[in-house]
């Protein structure tokens, strides 16, 4: 199983949408909408693939797909680096 983030949600987006988008290209293991302590969304999720899928072809078919009139920012989820990449390549220590 791999695990993709995915930035620049609308905050209206919901798992299931994200499981549709997802579903013609790759067998969809979970979705998971981030959302804060009061449940509003954050814009974000973490999606979980099935391994046997090449990662590349999915990134490659997924690009520029929109949801909600936001294109959506894929990228792999890299637990041993705390997660995907930040905004300006600098990390929180």
């Amino acid at each position: 199983m791999s695990r993709l983030y995915v930035g620049n949600l609308a905050h209206d987006t919901t798992d299931a949408q994200l499981r549709a988008a997802f579903a013609p290209h790759c067998q969809v293991t979970s979705v998971k909408v981030a959302a804060d302590r009061r449940g509003r969304p954050k814009g974000f999720a973490y999606v979980d693939v099935d391994d046997s899928d090449s990662l590349d072809t999915l990134l490659d078919a997924m690009r520029g797909t929109q949801i909600n009139g936001r294109t959506m920012d894929i990228v792999r989820d890299d637990p041993r680096r705390g997660g995907p990449p930040r905004a300006g390549g600098r990390r929180r220590r």
